[in-house]
């Protein structure tokens, strides 16, 4: 049983993590919480069971395929929802837009696919049963593999330190000659990218169903405020924990008192630490 709840735990964990990841990425560039974080992450599982069950493609081709779509709706998601609020005096309105574009993303994707869970195809076949289950590890890989790439991304290649720069001081950086706005494009794709990871590769556990985008809208929004707005390590920790936490909890108390529980350790942490475990407090200049 212990085994079974760390399994669960880890995966459901980490899927929330990437998710974490995907709202760091989209802030990072542009200094807004977008809410179709969870809806990419929706996305993920659904584009991958349409390329790859319904259409009959091969796993490759339909994985790219799916990440490809997801990378397109982060790029409409900065160009409809993001750029016009960055150009208004109101700029707190990116609550509205983007929780509207996210809405309109669930409803249609809800009208066109369906309203109930719809079976995501087993990739590889490594149906070990129980821990084994590749349903339970899938998600790790792509949480490790997400990480190192972008470690990779950010430490040695110049499209990386460009990231960097703009999330830093974007007035500083488009000073410097950056094109802010392309690099805010590619940062909303990259976004794209890891959210549809994170919703293709927890697919089997979680299936494809229209309802997930809200579901980790909020459970990932958590590792965010856990470990801190803009570090992802602290959002894989963060989502890590919540995920083992929440699994325990719904073995142990179970329905909705595992989502009390998780709410109660939620604001017990931010009355603690409101910059989060690992953020660092924020500084004023005088």
């Amino acid at each position: 049983m212990l085994a079974a709840i760390l399994a669960a735990g880890l995966a459901v964990g980490a899927t929330y993590a990437l998710i974490g990841v995907t709202y760091n990425l989209m802030f990072s560039a542009s200094r807004v919480m977008s809410f179709t974080a969870g809806q990419l992450g929706m996305l993920g599982g659904v584009f991958g069971a349409l390329f790859i069950h319904r259409l009959g493609m091969p796993i490759i081709p339909g994985f790219i395929l799916a990440l490809a779509a997801c990378a397109l709706v982060g790029v409409v998601t900065e160009i409809v929802a993001v750029r016009p609020v960055l150009g208004s005096l109101e700029q707190h309105l990116y609550v509205l837009s983007t929780l509207g574009l996210a809405l309109m993303i669930q409803q249609f994707t809800a009208i066109e696919w369906s309203t109930e869970p719809q079976p995501f195809p087993v990739l590889l076949g490594f149906d070990g049963g129980g821990p084994l289950d590749e349903k339970f590890w899938l998600p790790l890989v792509a949480c490790v593999v997400t990480i190192a790439g972008l470690e990779f991304l950010y430490r040695r290649t110049l499209v990386g330190r460009a990231f960097l720069a703009i999330a830093e001081d974007n007035f500083a950086a488009r000073a410097l000659g950056l094109p802010e706005r392309n690099l805010r494009m590619g940062s909303y794709a990259l976004a794209g990218v890891v959210g549809g990871l994170a919703g293709f590769a927890s697919g089997e556990l979680l299936l494809a169903f229209f309802a997930n985008g809200a579901m980790l809208n909020f459970f990932g929004f958590v590792p965010v405020a856990l470990g801190g707005l803009g570090n992802n390590r602290g959002a894989i920790i963060g989502g890590i924990a919540l995920g083992v936490f929440q699994q325990a909890a719904n073995f142990l108390v179970g329905g909705v008192f595992a989502s009390v529980a998780v709410f109660a350790v939620f604001i017990i942490v931010l009355l603690v630490r409101p910059q989060g475990l690992f953020g660092a407090p924020a500084t004023r200049r005088v």
